[in-house]
């Protein structure tokens, strides 16, 4: 039998911070490596501690730019190169995963693509949380351990204790976790139905539920530009609805989806820091609840070879 006798954190540039807690909580340092670039932009990356025999987890969300993926593949290179037994890529947010299908003609899949290239270059098994398309799990061939961030989300809103509480799903693609969201907190659910009828005409929405007096909280995977979230945030409000909470896993806030979100009827904007929020100046209204503990966890049952998915037993989602 092969015992591993180290585990080793190493991360790029992506999420610093996130990586940094984990460590912590796992009671490591992170392994030194250098991830830098040259002056014309190239990425250069070097592990300078000795990694051979051990097992590596590289931390490093992919969001944009593409330059996050590229320090990915290639700290998973060099740790292969330099004889780690086994090279775990945590993925804490999954970029393109939005492109995991042929909707249009002459497009790229570039989620499968993406996961090709992980592959390819020498990953052994793949952490990710809260996928925007859960088959994306398939695209893989390597074993895959999907996590989700329901249990943050309902724990921060138990603690709450919010009356009268229902869960809203802000379109149809969200429905799962909206009615997984509903079905831990004792909610009801309802579905805001979004269509636009022909082009140039504008979008029509319909409420599927009810939430006249009802304090409100709108699930969703991620939040982008925040328009989507925004108009759904709107609506139920006109919809007689009291307090409006949000709650999305990725934090993605392109755009003026900081300013959208700040003026709209949303009471409190919650997320997660799988996308490094340090980046942005945030209004006071956002509030940040760290998946560090999390994915931790979930590492060291990896490197303990103990199950990962009895993490969820007591959080039963429908995905």
């Amino acid at each position: 039998m092969i015992v591993r006798e180290e585990l080793r954190i190493v991360t790029g540039n992506s999420n610093h911070s996130l990586a940094e807690k984990i460590a912590a909580f796992l009671g490591e340092k992170l392994t030194d490596c250098m991830v830098t670039r040259f002056s014309d932009g190239e990425v250069f990356v070097q592990i300078n501690d000795n990694i051979r025999g051990a097992d590596v987890f590289i931390i490093q969300p992919t969001y944009a730019p593409a330059e996050n993926i590229m320090e990915l593949l290639m700290l998973i290179d060099a740790s292969r190169r330099a004889s780690a037994m086994r090279i775990t890529a945590v993925i804490p947010y999954y970029g393109y995963a939005r492109q995991d299908r042929k909707d249009r003609p002459r497009v790229a899949i570039t989620a499968k693509l993406v996961a090709n290239l992980i592959t390819t270059v020498g990953a052994d098994r793949i952490i990710t949380m809260d996928l925007h398309a859960s088959q994306i799990q398939g695209f893989f061939d390597l074993p895959h351990d999907h996590l989700y961030s329901s249990p943050l989300f309902n724990a921060y809103f138990r603690n709450m204790n919010l009356e009268n509480l229902c869960v809203v799903s802000p379109d149809v693609g969200s429905i799962k976790m909206a009615r997984a969201t509903a079905n831990a907190l004792d909610a009801e659910l309802a579905i805001v139905d979004k269509r636009r009828p022909r082009a140039n005409e504008s979008e029509v929405m319909n409420l599927i539920g009810d939430v006249k007096g009802k304090n409100v909280l709108i699930r969703d995977d991620m939040v982008d530009t925040g328009g989507t979230l925004c108009s759904a945030a709107h609506f139920v409000k006109e919809q007689g609805a009291l307090d409006i909470y949000a709650a999305c896993t990725h934090g993605v806030l392109s755009g003026k989806a900081i300013e959208k979100i700040d003026q709209a009827p949303i009471k409190k904007m919650i997320f997660t820091d799988s996308i490094d929020p340090r980046r942005r100046n945030l209004p006071e209204k956002f509030n940040i609840l760290s998946c560090s503990e999390l994915f931790g966890e979930a590492i060291k049952r990896i490197f303990d070879e103990e199950s990962v998915s009895s993490l969820f037993e007591d959080h039963p989602l429908v995905m």
